[in-house]
């Protein structure tokens, strides 16, 4: 079965306020496909259970459940006969979420849940959802909903609300994901402050492969110094930051090629390379052919 793929189009009304959020009730005979994205989807579980079926395999989720899915990822839900489910999506893209504002409100320690824990092992994220209970299930609830009013209602202002509202949210999730990890990483001692930088980096990295990055406006983000900060990247991933960024570009730029009909020029462009001559050059070096013919391949290989 062909998966589906959606586009910001799809949902989105603007470039420029790239948000979606919508309410859905599933059951057995109503269930989305099996499908893919090209926006970050956060997913709440207001009521029910179901089975997730994530990247091929199965993970039970219930009420208060809540996960994020990154573009690309493949998923959908299963439902068992008489069995309902009520959960609300959150749809954007991280550049809704202004750097500036992260620096404000310091992107180093509130995002993790964001930049850390969707790029876990596919097993840690959804053995180990987020459940949340008591006051925070009723203040996360109290968020997207009113983030649904002024989606829907789209009064002065709304726009700027939502930025608000969303990047609350993600921090009160990622308050909580760090106040239930540092009980197990703190006793076990799985991750030292280094490492736990160093993937807040790649997380945001990641998030923003498309944009313009630049070693300064890291060190500006993070409170970190560049010369500590090339050491130390380069000591924990065995990459420079331009060889990270430029491996993150070009695993997403073979997703595009296989995924889309778009023209290598253009691939070229939603990875964040402005001149497709580079673009070309690097791609082959880094796969060992053309983009072109990467695409030409893959394809056939799929028949």
């Amino acid at each position: 079965m062909e998966t589906t793929k959606y586009h910001c189009s799809d949902y989105m009304k603007t470039k420029e306020f790239p948000f979606w959020i919508q309410r859905f009730h599933h059951d057995s005979s109503n269930l989305p496909p099996e499908h893919s994205h090209e926006f970050v989807e956060l997913v709440y579980v207001v009521k029910g259970h179901a089975n997730h079926i994530f990247e091929g395999q199965s993970y039970t989720i219930k009420t208060n459940d809540v996960f994020i899915i990154n573009p690309g990822e493949v998923h959908t839900f299963q439902i068992e006969k008489n069995q309902t489910i009520e959960i609300i999506n959150c749809l954007f893209l991280p550049s809704i979420i202004k750097d500036s504002l992260l620096k404000e409100l310091g992107v180093s320690q509130s995002m993790d849940y964001f930049y850390i824990h969707p790029f876990l092992d596919k097993n840690e994220r959804f053995h180990h959802l987020l459940n949340l209970d008591g006051n925070y299930s009723i203040r996360f609830l109290h968020l997207l909903e009113g983030m649904m009013y002024e989606c829907m209602k789209e009064n002065s202002c709304f726009s700027t609300l939502i930025r608000l509202q969303l990047v609350e949210l993600l921090i009160l999730l990622s308050r909580i994901y760090n106040e239930r990890n540092s009980r197990t990483v703190r006793s076990q001692m799985i991750a030292n402050d280094s490492q736990i930088l160093i993937q807040r980096i790649c997380g945001y990295l990641s998030r923003n492969y498309d944009q313009k990055i630049s070693i300064q406006n890291l060190c500006h983000l993070f409170n970190i110094s560049s010369r500590h900060l090339n050491r130390l990247f380069k000591q924990e991933t065995g990459y420079t930051i331009v060889e990270m960024v430029h491996k993150i570009r070009i695993e997403k730029a073979k997703q595009f090629l296989i995924e889309s009909n778009d023209k290598v020029i253009n691939v070229a462009l939603k990875v964040g390379y402005d001149d497709p001559a580079f673009f070309s050059k690097l791609f082959r070096r880094v796969v060992g052919c053309p983009p072109g013919k990467y695409k030409e391949t893959k394809l056939v290989h799929s028949k």
